[in-house]
């Protein structure tokens, strides 16, 4: 790689990697596996970036974010537990209400299936058109319209705590 496109490589990386950082926290849910995912496909990127840098270079990474998730959530080390070495400081409120419900919603997205929880993330944290997602996920927008749809069901399936406390947010 020349020195141009190797400094060209990283200013983007510089200006962009946190965008994209959380966007791959957004798909794995866990900080380790986000940042080893972004190394992944920056390491990729790395190799074909005369050609990317040409085109939209961002949103061929966050392609390439998506399906590099759908691929390592596809292997068999699926259920990798994450350590640490410090518990976090707690407030002294009471907050178990709030971390059981964090707890069984990120339960139930880690259950989702990897295109329904692309398509969450893609419409509601990138807050992207669902057409510019069907073009992301090479998927029709009717598509997208029903992913999202059945993974909304299924994380109320999965968490009806979640509708018991928005109730409660609404009443106060």
């Amino acid at each position: 790689m020349d020195p141009e496109t190797r400094q060209d490589f990283t200013a983007f990386v510089a200006a962009r990697s946190h965008a994209l950082f959380r966007t791959a926290l957004a798909l794995t849910g866990h900080r380790q596996q986000a940042e080893d995912l972004l190394q992944t496909v920056l390491a990729k990127a790395y190799r074909h970036w005369g050609k990317v840098r040409h085109g939209q270079p961002e949103a061929y990474l966050r392609r390439a974010l998506y399906r590099e998730q759908v691929s390592w959530w596809r292997r068999p080390m699926r259920g990798r537990e994450v350590s640490t070495d410090q518990l976090p400081d707690l407030a002294d409120t009471d907050l178990t209400g709030r971390v059981d419900l964090s707890l069984a919603l990120r339960a139930s997205l880690d259950r989702l299936a990897p295109k329904q929880r692309a398509v969450l993330v893609l419409r509601y944290l990138e807050d992207l058109p669902d057409e510019e997602i069907a073009d992301i996920l090479r998927c029709k927008p009717a598509t997208v319209r029903s992913q999202a749809s059945r993974a909304l069901d299924r994380i109320r399936s999965l968490c009806p705590e979640l509708d018991h406390r928005l109730e409660q947010e609404v009443h106060q």
